[in-house]
């Protein structure tokens, strides 16, 4: 692809002359009419004399613009770059450097694209609600709208007499009018801020209270959801109390409000003070949700608190470092989940999305952490998860090797050095590097500065020291790095049963202290962002202690990049499957859940003939069915722990294992949990669901339908719509697929379930189809982050015919903020396509050697 030549993408960036210091917005929207009028004027510095004023704005109407100097009201003309997002009022005169303040009146609509001041909607009416981040508060308000921009804002509401309003900061006033039948909210003046993080939002909301250390905190949701937001809310209170005793700062707002709004295209936003919900991510019963949902409710709690402070208190320069807000946040979510919830595990769980993460990394093409963005979709397009898991997973490293306490001081002076102001990425590891006194501006940089990961290679330990190497790793064997990278990082050995203290790898390669032992292993606490290889001798020694001498995380960490050097050709696929039938009796639901992923995988992505997956799911049966049945029927004294494990296993053994036992009980489940999710075990009735809705009849399909149309519980009804793109029979995944673009599935939601219908081998070819014959009303549904989301499933595909097809389909359907996921789609597919070769002999090869 031809790339834009630098300048011209920066001419996107407003000119530096003039700065905002203040805004006064009055709004007055129309709810039936999808439109709002808005009156503005915002304080300015004028740091040099000027000719006109650039600010932002998109699919404003300007019926006014003045200013005043001298005395004299100034009439501006406006001129306005619809592709720049940008409006210039001109003065017809030389504007002179001082303060001054513009008066703007103008209206807008509010659309229903799930961002800016847009319309979301219930079946009983609608709402106007606010998603400004990243580029999308100048379709609400005329604005300089870059996150280096900060000012105070007040904000006012005239609003239909029965609703009510939420911003960022307290109420102040509440009068009547200007017209019958209305009245106006106005809000007290909030602290500097970037535009992003302003919000404000309209209807009949309402909400359960609470407090921590003296601050009020509601949890609000439409009336008839408000209840189940009271899980949330006691998330919320711990968390504030949490925060303010890490950051040794307090939560600097005079309130927190968490509102779940019905439409919703995020998971979640950290608007300062009011921070908006997907309703799945904040709103559940808990007398019938899984633990999964209760750990995904608390963690996208904790995670827009900690926004609070490293993003909204603190801000990032530009979006460039937009992971020093994303992956702090990310890193920083676990830690008050893990105190609140201990029997959760949440370390665990970190150690699976490290996984992950370094999986994406690893692909032919990713990005560096800081990467240049500057139009609105590469902006769009930095929120992945390299921003997100990438950046959390060096922070996490980096942590490791400071220790908790040293780190903490780092992140509080940082904090404090820059609060209400905005920061760079130098400025925290700075922080971090003075504190410590440790090389962590080396090691950060190295990793932020630099595209991919490390792949370490350890020698025969000798003599009290083992050399390593490191290079490159990529997942494709055939991918070769283009140069020679080496990153600076923190290796941490366990030796035996001993830890010590880690030491720096600077050099390609480089010999480091590791006493002798039983076995050496090269990741203690599984913290380390980079992939290993071990002599054949030290790699049999670790795997005979997987049991007995590494940690739950640390066995995640072995499981993971074995698995990932099943791609890269340098382990086969048996070796794997012998590792996971190692840790088969494992009491950690997160060690069998990472095993039983990668079999799965093996089962859709390597596996190749009915032969080979019949005898894959013998293996399955054979090995892990023992386990699930000494777990026994579920008890109200199981803790999620056990509630986890045995889902994990019963979703194997459904999945994979085809077990007639298992997909009967799937059924019985599944029956007692439509007429009641409080008589079963939610945990347990998540894959439940899923096998039976793959085995399933028209008669389920109505019954899950329904649930979805009918239920007000989030969580149910998103896990029932979910379930209608798993049914096997050609007719109902048609429904399913003709279901999510009818209408009656919001658009944010459409584009999820046809993802899902993607990823799953069974169903892909036929999704597939669907999604190119009637790409009028897929495309329809989606909006700007979801098509990315959409494409991003078309990398389940396996084959080069399919992959030219999406390749070919997309290149003459554009979708917006998407390019990246197309060119990760592509060489997913390529990847596959590779790993299938080189691996599918292999598994042959391991089969027959099975009893």
């Amino acid at each position: 692809m031809l790339a834009l030549p630098g300048a011209l993408l920066h001419a996107q960036r407003l000119p530096q002359t003039v700065r905002p210091e203040h805004y006064s917005l009055s709004l007055v929207p129309n709810l039936k009419d999808a439109t709002f009028t808005g009156s503005e004027k915002i304080d300015v510095l004028v740091e040099q004399p000027v000719d006109s004023i650039t600010l932002n704005a998109a699919e404003i109407k300007f019926d006014s613009v003045t200013t005043q100097v001298n005395g004299k009201t100034l009439k501006a003309t406006v001129s306005e770059d619809a592709e720049k997002q940008q409006a210039t009022f001109t003065f017809n005169r030389t504007l002179p450097a001082g303060r001054m303040t513009l008066a703007i009146e103008y209206s807008g609509i509010l659309n229903n694209e799930l961002r800016g001041f847009y319309l979301s909607k219930t079946a009983k009416r609608n709402y106007a609600v606010t998603q400004f981040e990243p580029t999308d508060a100048r379709r609400a308000f005329p604005s300089f709208d870059e996150p280096g921009y900060k000012a105070t804002f007040d904000v006012s509401l005239s609003i239909d007499k029965n609703d009510t309003a939420i911003s960022n900061t307290n109420i102040v006033s509440d009068t009547p009018g200007p017209l019958v039948g209305e009245h106006t909210i106005r809000f007290a003046t909030t602290p500097k801020m970037s535009t992003y993080l302003v919000a404000f939002l309209v209807g009949d909301f309402q909400c359960v209270s609470g407090e921590s250390d003296g601050v009020p905190i509601r949890a609000c949701a439409t009336p008839d959801k408000v209840q189940y937001g009271r899980f949330a809310l006691s998330a919320a209170e711990f968390v504030l109390h949490y925060y303010n005793t890490y950051f040794g700062i307090r939560y600097p707002m005079p309130k927190l409000d968490l509102i779940a709004l019905p439409d919703f295209e995020a998971g979640a936003m950290e608007n300062f003070g009011a921070i908006t919900y997907r309703e799945t991510d904040m709103l559940l019963n808990e007398k019938t949700a899984s633990v999964a949902a209760e750990k995904r409710v608390a963690e996208v709690v904790a995670h827009e608190m900690a926004h609070q402070w490293f993003g909204d208190m603190v801000t990032m320069q530009w979006w460039n470092n937009i992971w020093l807000n994303e992956g702090f946040a990310t890193w920083m979510e676990d830690k008050p989940v893990a105190a609140w919830k201990p029997e959760w595990k949440i370390p665990e769980d970190v150690a699976t999305d490290l996984n992950d993460t370094l999986n994406l990394d690893a692909q032919r093409v990713t990005r560096t952490i800081r990467a240049e963005a500057n139009t609105p979709d590469q902006i769009n397009e930095m929120f992945d998860g390299i921003t997100y898991g990438k950046a959390a997973a060096v922070l996490l490293m980096v942590e490791n090797y400071e220790g908790a306490e040293v780190f903490r001081r780092g992140v509080h002076n940082y904090l404090q050095a820059h609060m209400y102001g905005n920061a760079t990425a130098e400025d925290f590891w700075s922080a971090q590097t003075e504190v410590s006194h440790r090389p962590i501006d080396k090691i950060m940089d190295s990793f932020i500065s630099q595209p991919g990961e490390p792949v370490l290679n350890f020698g025969e330990p000798q003599s009290g020291s083992v050399t390593v190497s490191q290079q490159r790793f990529f997942l494709n064997p055939k991918v070769k790095p283009e140069k020679a990278q080496t990153w600076s990082m923190p290796v941490c050995f366990k030796a035996g049963g001993e830890e010590q203290d880690c030491e720096v790898l600077t050099a390609a390669q480089q010999a480091l202290h590791a006493p002798q032992a039983e076995f050496l292993f090269g990741d203690a606490k599984g913290r380390g962002y980079y992939r290993y290889i071990y002599p054949a001798s030290a790699y049999a020694a670790i795997v005979s202690h997987v049991e007995s001498g590494l940690s739950p995380e640390e066995r995640i960490s072995l499981l993971g990049n074995e698995w990932a050097q099943v791609h890269a050709n340098t382990a086969s696929v048996g070796d794997y499957l012998n590792l996971a039938a190692a840790v088969k009796d494992d009491t950690s639901a997160a060690v069998v859940t990472t095993a039983l992923g990668a079999v799965e995988a093996i089962d859709g992505r390597i596996a190749n003939t009915p032969e080979e997956h019949a005898k894959l799911a013998a293996w399955v049966n054979a090995n892990f069915k023992p386990a699930y049945e000494r777990l026994g029927a579920p008890s109200a004294e199981d803790g999620p722990e056990k509630r986890e494990l045995r889902a994990a296993l019963f979703g194997a053994l459904g999945a994979v294992g085809k077990d007639p036992d298992v997909i009967a009980q799937a059924k019985q489940i599944t029956e007692k949990y439509l007429a009641d999710p409080a008589s079963v075990d939610n945990t347990l009735a998540q894959p439940a669901l899923t096998i039976a809705a793959s085995n399933g009849d028209a008669a389920l399909f109505d019954r899950l339908q329904k649930t979805f149309e009918d239920t007000s519980d989030p969580q149910i009804g998103e896990g029932a719509l979910r379930r209608l793109v798993e049914f096997r029979n050609p007719e109902l995944e048609q429904r399913a697929l003709e279901y999510a673009v009818s209408g009656k599935v919001k658009n944010q939601d459409a584009a999820i379930v046809l993802a899902i219908s993607l990823e799953i081998p069974e169903t892909h070819d036929r999704a597939w189809t669907f999604i190119q014959q009637s790409w009028d009303k897929v495309q329809a549904q989606i909006t700007t982050s979801m098509g990315a989301y959409l494409i991003r499933g078309t990398g389940y595909f396996c084959s080069a015919e399919k992959r030219d097809e999406v390749t070919s389909f997309f290149a003459a359907h554009k979708v917006a903020a998407s390019a990246d996921a197309l060119t990760r789609a592509g060489n997913a597919i390529s990847d596959c396509i590779e790993l299938r070769s080189a691996q599918e002999p292999k598994l042959q090869e391991w089969m027959t050697g099975q009893k």
